[in-house]
């Protein structure tokens, strides 16, 4: 009987390893395990075992970045190296904070590949040189990813993150994934549960401000780098809903993130009371403007100078933390009573430093595309 009992808990225990992220309960061996990835892989990995490590796709090096030790790398992407002369360059004005934290030691280390949007392939070779023991992906080709794990005979493990980022359950299980990986699972939950009380405590402060009270706001800028303007926006926005803001797109039926109609905008423009655009948009709205200064005279947020700039949070796929810092924003622009101790600087500094163990609000708001930093914009000013 004691036996049974000793081996129930044992069991239990296994069990409980494997609760935080999506482990097949197969044991392979007395070191590994098969882990089934954020594309349903099965790939065997020996956790906290390796030494060289490749992060390949939109995204990948970054999410690494938020839990992996970064001396373990051993090639990175072209466009994540700026000691390169020949090299993706769209994003080098904007903050993009693993970069801000780590981009001295990345110029250090060997090609894995070109990367940027329009490389976003897997290039064997260039990987093969590195020479590592693991690759992270977020090229969501299962295929590929099969291909290139047995032309190289490492695991290739793909994270990803869903529609709503930093917020998205996919995400909380690529961070576990690769907590797991790396044997940094308490440095993976320590993260989580930092982006959780965040939310809770943005959602705490307006739980109790009534409907009626609150202004409809606009927010523009979506989308991706360098494609997006005064039109992309959402009608389902993350951060609004956690931050409890009334969007003043409500009741379209769009879906994800897209442009509306010219006609739609100058209808529901006497209707915005606080536009927040995104650092993103600006390049693209300014010509628009200087073309035309009659696109806002039907905004009413436009005319009574209730314009804010957050920073951007798209520059080669996501940047989590400043989505996050973006929903402080948010929510303090359209409550300001209710987050009055919330200092902006101060909590750039915070966030940055839980994701990225560096405070680096200093570092983003210097950025030429971070416009300094966020503010109300004076529109006269910013955009004449």
């Amino acid at each position: 009987m004691k036996k049974i009992i000793s081996l129930l808990l044992v069991l239990v225990m296994i069990l409980s390893l494997c609760a935080c992220v999506k482990i097949d309960p197969l044991v392979d061996g007395e070191n590994s395990v098969t882990l089934i990835d954020m594309v349903e892989r099965k790939v065997e990995i020996i956790p906290g075992s390796y030494k060289r490590v490749v992060c390949v796709g939109a995204g990948a090096l970054r999410m690494y970045s938020y839990v992996g030790d970064v001396v373990l790398l051993a090639g990175v992407e072209d466009i994540d190296n700026t000691a390169l002369s020949e090299r993706p360059q769209m994003f080098d004005s904007v903050a993009r904070p693993y970069m801000l934290a780590y981009g001295e030691s990345f110029s250090k280390l060997p090609s894995c590949g070109v990367g940027g949007p329009m490389a976003q392939a897997a290039e064997a070779e260039k990987i093969l040189a590195c020479n590592p023991d693991i690759i992270i992906s977020e090229f969501k080709d299962v295929a590929k990813a099969d291909a290139l794990q047995k032309q190289l005979g490492v695991p290739v493990v793909t994270v990803s993150s869903g529609a709503n980022g930093v917020f998205d359950e996919n995400f909380f299980a690529s961070v576990e994934l690769l907590g797991k990986i790396f044997g940094k699972e308490e440095r993976a939950t320590t993260l989580l549960k930092y982006i959780t009380d965040e939310k809770t405590a943005i959602a705490g402060k307006v739980a109790n401000i009534p409907d009626a009270e609150k202004p409809n706001v606009y927010i523009c800028g979506l989308g991706n780098w360098g494609t997006t303007d005064h039109l992309m926006s959402a009608e389902k926005y993350i951060s609004f809903e956690i931050a409890g803001v009334k969007n003043v797109l409500s009741g379209l039926g769009m879906q994800g993130i897209g442009p509306i109609e010219k006609e739609k905008f100058v209808e529901l423009g006497e209707k915005m009371d606080i536009i927040i655009m995104d650092a993103a948009a600006v390049k693209n709205i300014k010509p628009l403007y200087a073309e035309d200064k009659t696109m806002f005279d039907t905004c009413k947020a436009w005319q009574n100078g209730e314009v804010y700039l957050e920073m951007a949070y798209n520059a080669y796929y996501t940047n989590y933390e400043i989505a996050l810092i973006n929903t402080w924003f948010i929510a303090k622009t359209v409550y300001p009573e209710a987050f009055a101790d919330v200092d902006m600087t101060a909590k750039t500094n915070e966030v940055t430093k839980a994701f990225l163990g560096k405070e680096l609000a200093t570092e983003i708001f210097a950025c030429p595309s971070s416009f300094g930093g966020y503010q109300k914009i004076d529109t006269e000013t910013f955009f004449g």
